[in-house]
Protein backbone atom coordinates (compact mmCIF):
# COMPACT_ATOMS: atom_id res chain seq x y z
CA UNK A 1 0.00 0.00 0.00
CA UNK A 2 1.13 3.74 -1.04
CA UNK A 3 0.26 6.99 -0.67
CA UNK A 4 1.87 9.81 -1.87
CA UNK A 5 0.01 12.08 0.82
CA UNK A 6 1.97 12.95 4.15
CA UNK A 7 0.07 11.20 6.65
CA UNK A 8 -0.53 12.84 10.44
CA UNK A 9 -2.52 11.45 13.07
CA UNK A 10 -3.82 14.03 16.07
CA UNK A 11 -3.62 11.83 18.63
CA UNK A 12 -1.73 11.14 21.48
CA UNK A 13 -3.17 7.41 22.04
CA UNK A 14 -0.85 4.92 21.72
CA UNK A 15 -3.87 2.18 20.83
CA UNK A 16 -4.31 4.68 18.05
CA UNK A 17 -1.03 4.82 16.32
CA UNK A 18 -0.86 0.87 16.87
CA UNK A 19 -4.03 0.55 14.90
CA UNK A 20 -3.10 2.90 12.22
CA UNK A 21 0.53 1.59 11.93
CA UNK A 22 -1.73 -2.28 10.54
CA UNK A 23 -2.10 0.11 7.21
CA UNK A 24 1.64 -0.16 6.48
CA UNK A 25 2.04 3.53 5.83
CA UNK A 26 4.38 6.02 7.28
CA UNK A 27 2.45 8.46 9.36
CA UNK A 28 4.09 11.41 11.92
CA UNK A 29 1.77 11.91 14.65
CA UNK A 30 0.74 15.28 16.31
CA UNK A 31 -0.91 15.98 19.64
CA UNK A 32 -3.92 18.45 19.87
CA UNK A 33 -4.03 20.31 23.00
CA UNK A 34 -7.47 21.90 22.10
CA UNK A 35 -10.14 21.82 24.61
CA UNK A 36 -12.40 19.30 24.10
CA UNK A 37 -16.36 21.11 23.86
CA UNK A 38 -19.04 20.21 26.05
CA UNK A 39 -22.08 18.32 24.60
CA UNK A 40 -24.38 21.37 25.29
CA UNK A 41 -26.33 21.14 22.35
CA UNK A 42 -27.25 17.81 23.72
CA UNK A 43 -26.20 16.09 19.94
CA UNK A 44 -26.42 13.04 19.53
CA UNK A 45 -23.72 10.71 20.24
CA UNK A 46 -22.92 10.12 16.50
CA UNK A 47 -22.72 13.87 15.96
CA UNK A 48 -21.00 14.23 19.00
CA UNK A 49 -18.23 12.40 18.70
CA UNK A 50 -16.93 13.00 15.21
CA UNK A 51 -17.41 16.74 17.27
CA UNK A 52 -14.43 15.62 19.14
CA UNK A 53 -12.36 14.53 16.41
CA UNK A 54 -12.93 17.56 14.36
CA UNK A 55 -11.46 19.44 17.11
CA UNK A 56 -8.52 17.40 17.06
CA UNK A 57 -7.49 17.53 13.94
CA UNK A 58 -8.51 20.88 13.39
CA UNK A 59 -6.43 22.25 16.33
CA UNK A 60 -3.35 20.39 14.60
CA UNK A 61 -3.93 21.54 10.92
CA UNK A 62 -4.04 24.77 12.74
CA UNK A 63 -0.83 24.65 14.09
CA UNK A 64 1.36 22.48 12.16
CA UNK A 65 -0.66 22.86 8.90
CA UNK A 66 1.30 26.03 7.40
CA UNK A 67 4.83 23.95 7.87
CA UNK A 68 3.38 20.90 5.99
CA UNK A 69 3.88 21.71 1.96
CA UNK A 70 5.35 20.11 -1.35
CA UNK A 71 2.63 17.29 -1.44
CA UNK A 72 -0.97 17.01 -0.04
CA UNK A 73 -1.28 15.89 3.63
CA UNK A 74 -4.09 14.13 5.58
CA UNK A 75 -4.67 15.29 9.15
CA UNK A 76 -6.91 12.37 10.66
CA UNK A 77 -8.59 13.28 14.17
CA UNK A 78 -10.72 10.53 16.42
CA UNK A 79 -12.22 10.34 19.16
CA UNK A 80 -14.18 8.15 21.25
CA UNK A 81 -17.00 7.94 24.42
CA UNK A 82 -19.19 5.15 25.44
CA UNK A 83 -22.86 5.57 25.76
CA UNK A 84 -24.85 3.91 28.48
CA UNK A 85 -28.53 4.37 28.79
CA UNK A 86 -28.64 7.92 26.72
CA UNK A 87 -25.54 8.87 28.72
CA UNK A 88 -22.27 9.62 27.38
CA UNK A 89 -19.14 8.75 29.03
CA UNK A 90 -15.87 10.19 28.50
CA UNK A 91 -12.41 9.41 30.24
CA UNK A 92 -12.91 9.34 34.31
CA UNK A 93 -12.26 12.44 36.19
CA UNK A 94 -10.78 10.53 38.90
CA UNK A 95 -11.21 7.18 40.82
CA UNK A 96 -14.76 8.02 42.01
CA UNK A 97 -15.80 8.76 38.57
CA UNK A 98 -14.29 5.40 36.92
CA UNK A 99 -16.57 3.67 39.83
CA UNK A 100 -19.31 5.18 38.90
CA UNK A 101 -19.01 4.32 35.27
CA UNK A 102 -17.98 0.73 35.71
CA UNK A 103 -20.90 -0.24 38.30
CA UNK A 104 -23.33 1.20 35.48
CA UNK A 105 -22.09 -0.86 32.88
CA UNK A 106 -21.29 -4.00 34.76
CA UNK A 107 -24.82 -3.91 36.10
CA UNK A 108 -23.15 -4.06 39.38
CA UNK A 109 -26.15 -4.94 41.87
CA UNK A 110 -27.65 -7.30 39.72
CA UNK A 111 -27.59 -11.52 40.49
CA UNK A 112 -26.53 -14.36 37.87
CA UNK A 113 -23.53 -15.17 36.29
CA UNK A 114 -25.47 -15.01 32.94
CA UNK A 115 -25.96 -11.44 33.37
CA UNK A 116 -24.92 -8.78 30.61
CA UNK A 117 -25.60 -5.28 30.54
CA UNK A 118 -25.01 -3.67 27.12
CA UNK A 119 -23.44 -0.18 26.13
CA UNK A 120 -22.76 1.35 23.03
CA UNK A 121 -19.42 2.23 21.99
CA UNK A 122 -18.78 5.39 18.96
CA UNK A 123 -15.57 6.34 17.86
CA UNK A 124 -15.59 9.30 15.44
CA UNK A 125 -13.10 10.42 12.93
CA UNK A 126 -12.49 13.36 11.36
CA UNK A 127 -10.30 13.83 7.83
CA UNK A 128 -9.31 17.07 6.46
CA UNK A 129 -6.97 16.92 3.33
CA UNK A 130 -5.01 19.98 2.51
CA UNK A 131 -2.64 20.56 -0.81
CA UNK A 132 0.64 21.05 -1.81
CA UNK A 133 0.90 24.82 -0.36
CA UNK A 134 -0.51 23.68 3.03
CA UNK A 135 -4.03 25.09 1.86
CA UNK A 136 -7.15 23.02 3.45
CA UNK A 137 -9.22 21.47 0.65
CA UNK A 138 -11.91 19.10 1.98
CA UNK A 139 -13.14 18.09 5.58
CA UNK A 140 -15.44 15.14 6.42
CA UNK A 141 -16.39 13.38 9.33
CA UNK A 142 -18.24 9.92 10.09
CA UNK A 143 -18.50 7.45 12.45
CA UNK A 144 -18.79 3.86 14.22
CA UNK A 145 -20.57 2.14 16.76
CA UNK A 146 -19.90 -0.97 18.30
CA UNK A 147 -22.08 -2.76 20.72
CA UNK A 148 -20.47 -4.38 24.14
CA UNK A 149 -21.82 -6.50 26.72
CA UNK A 150 -20.38 -6.73 30.48
CA UNK A 151 -21.12 -9.66 32.25
CA UNK A 152 -21.57 -9.09 36.05
CA UNK A 153 -18.40 -7.52 38.58
CA UNK A 154 -18.49 -7.00 42.14
CA UNK A 155 -17.50 -4.05 43.88
CA UNK A 156 -14.24 -5.70 45.26
CA UNK A 157 -13.18 -6.37 41.32
CA UNK A 158 -13.85 -2.99 40.17
CA UNK A 159 -11.83 -1.50 42.80
CA UNK A 160 -9.25 -3.82 42.41
CA UNK A 161 -9.30 -2.89 38.46
CA UNK A 162 -9.31 0.59 38.97
CA UNK A 163 -6.06 -0.32 41.45
CA UNK A 164 -4.54 -1.10 38.15
CA UNK A 165 -4.49 2.38 36.36
CA UNK A 166 -5.93 1.04 33.82
CA UNK A 167 -9.24 2.55 33.27
CA UNK A 168 -8.29 6.07 34.01
CA UNK A 169 -7.41 7.12 30.42
CA UNK A 170 -10.38 5.32 28.88
CA UNK A 171 -13.79 6.20 27.69
CA UNK A 172 -15.96 4.33 29.93
CA UNK A 173 -13.00 3.65 32.12
CA UNK A 174 -12.20 0.20 30.62
CA UNK A 175 -10.25 -0.90 28.20
CA UNK A 176 -11.22 -4.24 26.10
CA UNK A 177 -7.65 -4.80 24.76
CA UNK A 178 -6.27 -4.88 28.83
CA UNK A 179 -7.10 -6.28 31.95
CA UNK A 180 -11.34 -4.96 31.05
CA UNK A 181 -11.22 -7.28 28.87
CA UNK A 182 -11.95 -10.13 31.44
CA UNK A 183 -15.20 -8.52 31.81
CA UNK A 184 -16.45 -8.38 28.44
CA UNK A 185 -18.95 -11.24 27.26
CA UNK A 186 -19.18 -10.16 24.03
CA UNK A 187 -19.30 -7.45 21.48
CA UNK A 188 -21.39 -6.65 18.08
CA UNK A 189 -19.39 -4.62 15.73
CA UNK A 190 -15.89 -3.54 14.90
CA UNK A 191 -13.42 -4.36 17.98
CA UNK A 192 -10.63 -2.16 16.43
CA UNK A 193 -13.87 0.71 16.64
CA UNK A 194 -13.80 0.11 20.83
CA UNK A 195 -10.20 0.07 21.15
CA UNK A 196 -10.30 3.85 19.59
CA UNK A 197 -10.25 3.36 15.86
CA UNK A 198 -12.17 2.03 13.20
CA UNK A 199 -9.41 0.58 10.44
CA UNK A 200 -11.85 -0.63 8.52
CA UNK A 201 -13.91 1.81 7.68
CA UNK A 202 -10.84 4.54 7.70
CA UNK A 203 -9.43 2.14 5.19
CA UNK A 204 -12.32 2.62 3.05
CA UNK A 205 -12.88 5.64 3.36
CA UNK A 206 -9.55 6.97 2.30
CA UNK A 207 -9.18 4.67 -0.49
CA UNK A 208 -12.63 5.87 -1.76
CA UNK A 209 -10.76 9.56 -1.42
CA UNK A 210 -8.08 8.56 -3.69
CA UNK A 211 -5.25 8.64 -0.81
CA UNK A 212 -3.88 5.64 -1.98
CA UNK A 213 -1.76 4.85 -5.22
Amino acid sequence: MKTVYNVVLASASPRRKEILGRMGIPFEILVSNAEEPANDDHLPPAEYVSLLAKTKARAVYAHAGASYTGRPTVWIGADTVVVYEDEILGKPKDEEDAFSMLYKLSGSGTTGENVETKHSVYTGVAVLVSDERGELLSEERFSVCTDVYFGPMSAQEIRDYIATGEPMDKAGSYGLQGIGGTYIRRIDGDYNNVVGLPLFELYRFLKKKGIWE
